[in-house]
C-alpha cells in the first residue's frame, strides 16, 4: 500500500534536509536510513521507524518551486501504515509548525 503525505511548506529551505538532519528525529521513533546517492539527479531520503510495531518506509522529496514536501508512505504486504504516518504528522507539527501551511494523506492503491 501506497499513501502520499503532502506538507505545503513556506519558502525557504529544503524542508528534506531539515527532516533528516534533525536532531530530534529519534524522539519521535524514526531514523533516516537512506540519502541521496551520486549520480541521481534529483534529492530523497529514506526514513524507517525505529519501533518494531510500526511498519513501512517514508520516501521524502522536496519540491523547491512549489515548497512541497512530498512523502511517500509505502508498506508490504498486510503492513498498515497508520501508525509510521501519524509519527512522522506529529514530528512535522511539533518540530516545523511554523513552516508548515498544510498537510495532505492522500491513500493509493
Amino acid at each position: 500500500m501506497q499513501v502520499l503525505v503532502q506538507a505545503v511548506c513556506t519558502r525557504g529551505p529544503s524542508m528534506r534536509d531539515a527532516v533528516a538532519r534533525h536532531p530530534k528525529l529519534q524522539d519521535h521513533y524514526l531514523r533516516v536510513t537512506e540519502q541521496k546517492r551520486q549520480g541521481r539527479s534529483r534529492g530523497w531520503t529514506k526514513v524507517r521507524s525505529t519501533d518494531p510495531g510500526r511498519h513501512g518506509a517514508i520516501n521524502l522529496e522536496w519540491d523547491a518551486d512549489t515548497s512541497v514536501l512530498v512523502s511517500r508512505v509505502v508498506t508490504r504486504g498486510r503492513g498498515k501504515p497508520n501508525l509510521i504516518i501519524g509519527d512522522f504528522v506529529d514530528f512535522l507539527l511539533r518540530r516545523f509548525r511554523t513552516r508548515i501551511q498544510a498537510i495532505n494523506i492522500i491513500p493509493r492503491d
